[in-house]
């Protein structure tokens, strides 16, 4: 495993680190809490030391799960030893919706630090705001006052919908108010290029998530592939299935050896730093 530091924050954390949407989710079918542990163990054994969750990662009935799990996964280890990455805004009990206001970051955090089993998030993300007018004055005074606390070290910005939002994200940027952002970036979307080279330039992190395409980059993923209900990938059509699947393959000289090497193992998100090499 290769270390780097993420942007401007002194974190050294691995090229590589661990999601966990798929806890306890149904996002890609089910998983045993057995096997997501082992999930997390296998990762630590390899040198991964960054670990992304979310209130969001539950189901209907109750939202962090995936935090929970990866508590009692992470509860053997120094604390110092790994880096945690959680997020705040939105849960899965109250339909997703927005909530990016004061009051409610600390009631998330408070909740995200009691399942994880730690005092500290090094990195909290609000999570995916789709406009600026989610986001409540208030949200500002209610973090810093969570950092003056020691329970959050970092700021990001998980971004979803690009377009309607990298503007927000550059702002934040400019102003301090972030150190580091997710942005989906793989060989299947490239979307983010521009703004990567932006923040990057201002020193923030920047984390590549759905890195491996939700799958379709694993190398486990065939034209004939069924996905079960429910699950993310069964947004899919069969042709759009078959035509994703033939893009990897025309990919396959670059990642011969590398990303077909995970066939078998969890999904992973990849920083920036091993992402940089594919533009």
């Amino acid at each position: 495993m290769h270390y780097t530091m993420l942007g401007r924050t002194g974190l050294e954390v691995g090229e590589v680190g661990l999601g966990t949407w798929s806890f306890n989710s149904s996002v890609y079918g089910p998983l045993a809490e057995r096997d997501a542990q082992q999930a997390v163990h296998r990762a630590l054994d390899r040198g991964i030391n960054f670990f992304d969750t979310a209130p969001l990662y539950g189901d209907r009935d109750r939202h962090g799960v995936a935090e929970a799990v990866l508590g009692r996964a992470l509860a053997l280890s120094r604390r110092d030893e790994v880096v945690i990455f959680t997020k705040f805004g939105r849960k899965p009990t109250e339909g997703n919706r927005a909530n990016f206001y004061g009051v409610y970051a600390v009631e998330s955090v408070e909740e995200s630090l009691e399942r994880l089993g730690t005092d500290y998030i090094d990195v909290l993300f609000f999570h995916s705001p789709f406009s600026d007018d989610e986001i409540h004055d208030d949200v500002w005074e209610a973090i810093d006052g969570l950092k003056a606390a020691g329970k959050v070290r970092f700021i990001g910005h998980s971004i979803s919908k690009i377009q309607d939002t990298q503007q927000m994200a550059q702002k934040w940027a400019q102003e301090r108010k972030i150190d580091v952002v997710q942005v989906v970036c793989s060989l299947l979307n490239r979307e983010a290029k521009t703004l990567i080279a932006d923040l990057g330039a201002m020193g923030i992190g920047v984390v590549a998530r759905e890195a491996l395409a939700n799958g379709f980059l694993s190398g486990v993923v065939e034209r004939e592939s069924v996905f079960p209900q429910g699950t993310l990938n069964a947004r899919y059509s069969r042709r759009e299935i078959v035509e994703r699947v033939e893009q990897v393959e025309r990919l396959s000289f670059l990642v011969r050896g590398e990303i077909g090497s995970l066939r078998r193992r969890p999904c992973v998100g990849f920083l920036i730093k091993r992402i940089s090499r594919w533009f």
